[in-house]
């Protein structure tokens, strides 16, 4: 899929879940989001960027932890996440937050970050590299980054969602959703965007869904193919529905389910007294 419209699909898709986001994965991504907080080890006075915000699950504990004088700059390519987050954190009392709408190969800044955050986010970038350079860009020398990602395909039970939702209506939302995941990928992808001590880690998690309303919410309302989703009439709804519950089916548990999940969380540093990496339109390092 050409980027722009990739970029266009994940705004309109993350616009529509932003509402009900939260109810459907707050529970379900709290193991990866608890790991990435504890892989940072964020300080008072930090200045911090998380990427691809979302609607704040990471971005909002963080700011409480580099309160008072440290702040946290929250971006997202959609504008009703960030708009949750704008609007979220003064109410929880925190003041030192900051809100951009942005695609993240086009972060503010230069060497203006003590740490990046991005939690949950790769797995929808068209070029996950060069967003991984620009996190690199918009580090201070001896900066650190943490970001993670959805594990290897086989391990998390409910991604026969992608293929039910694409046989039904051209979408290709995430073409390459659980490449990161495979063993050492998101490692070596750091590696090649100029980080150094790059460290990886894999968590395994079992998602709980009460019954047949929740996990279906999960996976077609709350997630990336809500946009599809949206656009099926009610025969295609229910024939997708019942094929994804057939999926899931072996790890039904009394009227709910316990599906597996896998997720990789990665840490990195740009080293002391290195330079940004630069490219070109046409990609080439500079």
């Amino acid at each position: 899929m050409e980027a722009k419209l990739q970029r266009w699909v994940q705004r309109q898709g993350w616009d529509r879940a932003s509402s009900c986001y939260e109810r459907y994965w707050q529970q379900q991504l709290q193991p990866a989001i608890d790991l990435v907080l504890e892989t940072a080890d964020l300080r008072p006075g930090e200045q911090v960027i998380d990427v691809a915000c979302g609607t704040g699950m990471v971005t909002l504990p963080a700011a409480a932890r580099v309160a008072p004088t440290g702040r946290v700059l929250a971006t997202d390519l959609s504008p009703k996440m960030v708009a949750e987050v704008a609007d979220r954190a003064p109410a929880l009392g925190l003041t030192n937050v900051a809100v951009e709408c942005c695609d993240a190969q086009t972060l503010t800044g230069d060497a203006s970050f003590d740490v990046v955050l991005c939690s949950l986010g790769l797995m929808y970038f068209p070029d996950p590299l060069a967003a991984m350079r620009e996190f690199h860009r918009v580090l201070r020398p001896g900066g650190r980054t943490v970001v993670s990602v959805w594990g290897e395909r086989r391990r998390c039970g409910w991604a026969e969602v992608f293929p039910i939702v694409d046989a039904r209506v051209s979408s290709d939302v995430c073409p390459m959703f659980f490449a990161l995941g495979a063993q050492g990928a998101l490692a070596f992808t750091l590696g090649q965007a100029g980080f150094v001590d790059i460290e990886e880690h894999r968590l395994s998690v079992e998602l709980r869904y009460a019954n047949d309303d929740d996990a279906l919410g999960a996976a077609f309302v709350g997630g990336p193919v809500a946009l599809a989703h949206s656009r099926f009439d009610e025969d295609t709804r229910r024939s997708a529905h019942l094929e994804y519950l057939a999926s899931i089916a072996e790890f039904a548990d009394g009227p709910g389910y316990r599906v597996p999940g896998e997720f990789v969380i990665a840490s990195a540093r740009r080293a002391e007294g290195s330079h940004a990496i630069h490219t070109n339109k046409k990609g080439t390092i500079q």
